[in-house]
């Protein structure tokens, strides 16, 4: 992997984990009132899952912007965007595809590493 290459991989991965961050810490945010009730509830989902998913995507999203353990996070935001994907479309909101160009940016961002650690051998 050249300089340059490099150079576009790791802004991919600091953009992209920065724009995950930022919307899933504002979807934990809005998750609750300021009185602290909830405020997204779905027909049929328990409350507790939003916080769990949002939450998962927090600490998967800043262990993908820290180089030791980008990869680790990386599988984790894959993880975390399966199930979001899935929690949509089952209850029918089909538009997922952000979702879909997250996970190849991500998968994109971790094979990065890997290739460059066979390259320097």
């Amino acid at each position: 992997m050249n300089q340059t290459t490099r150079f576009w991989m790791t802004a991919l991965r600091w953009t992209l984990g920065i724009v995950v961050l930022i919307q899933s810490c504002l979807f934990v945010f809005t998750v609750f009132t300021s009185s602290g009730q909830l405020v997204v509830v779905k027909p049929g989902m328990p409350p507790w899952i939003f916080l769990v998913l949002g939450g998962s995507e927090i600490v998967a999203a800043i262990l993908f912007l820290l180089p030791a353990t980008s990869v680790a996070g990386g599988h984790l935001l894959l993880v975390v965007f399966f199930f979001a994907a899935a929690i949509h479309v089952l209850h029918g909101q089909y538009d997922v595809g952000w979702l879909v160009v997250y996970a190849v940016a991500v998968m994109a961002c971790i094979a990065g590493p890997k290739e460059y650690a066979i390259e320097r051998r």
